[in-house]
């Protein structure tokens, strides 16, 4: 049996709104906070690696290294993140069986959480990571899940998903805490350490 196909999906298209400039292009180590987060999806070594795009997309393509990856650019993001992975489904690989879905303003989460995700799926349909501290991305949905990620509207609509499908989420474990995503001035304060 060969191995699935796996696409991984970093979203990034977020207004950011709260922060009042673009989070994508805070600086995070030696680059910025977008460069960093595909930096771990590249390092996954996903078959497809998909980026949404929408806030401040041209300062983002001008600024951030997109190599590698396919950018889907989403025009209506001010909808909610969902918006986001409905137009990143269109654009995976027809042979594509698993879409892991990563934050592109979530830089704790390593490659090594996605390995595990991926080795503790199974063949569930839906996957999450169970921290110590609770679930968090990033997550991971099979073939079956396809059409339903495509119909969702609203923010947190994913999270409503897997609430609704509860059955079939397979909670991986994964050490250490839910890695923070930056929405705000004293999120980014502390992921950065500061």
């Amino acid at each position: 049996m060969s191995a699935p196909f796996v696409t991984g999906l970093v979203l990034a298209a977020g207004g950011s709104s709260r922060l009042g400039q673009p989070k994508q292009l805070l600086p995070y180590r030696s680059a910025t906070l977008l460069d960093w987060v595909l930096g771990t999806a590249r390092a996954c070594d996903f078959d497809q690696l998909v980026v949404a795009l929408g806030g401040a997309v041209d300062e983002v393509r001008a600024r951030v290294d997109l190599s590698g990856a396919e950018v889907v650019v989403n025009d209506a993001y001010g909808t909610g993140c969902s918006s986001s992975i409905a137009v990143a489904v269109g654009a995976r690989d027809p042979r594509c069986d698993v879409l892991v879905l990563l934050l592109g303003d979530q830089p704790g989460v390593t490659a090594s959480s996605v390995r595990a995700l991926l080795a503790g799926r199974g063949d569930a349909p839906l996957a999450v990571c169970r921290y110590d501290d609770g679930v968090g991305h990033p997550f991971a949905f099979g073939r079956p899940a396809f059409g339903e990620l495509a119909a969702l509207h609203g923010d947190k609509a994913v999270w409503k998903l897997l609430e609704r499908r509860a059955h079939e989420v397979v909670e991986v474990p994964v050490p250490g805490t839910v890695p923070r995503d930056v929405d705000t001035w004293e999120d980014y304060r502390a992921v950065v350490g500061a």
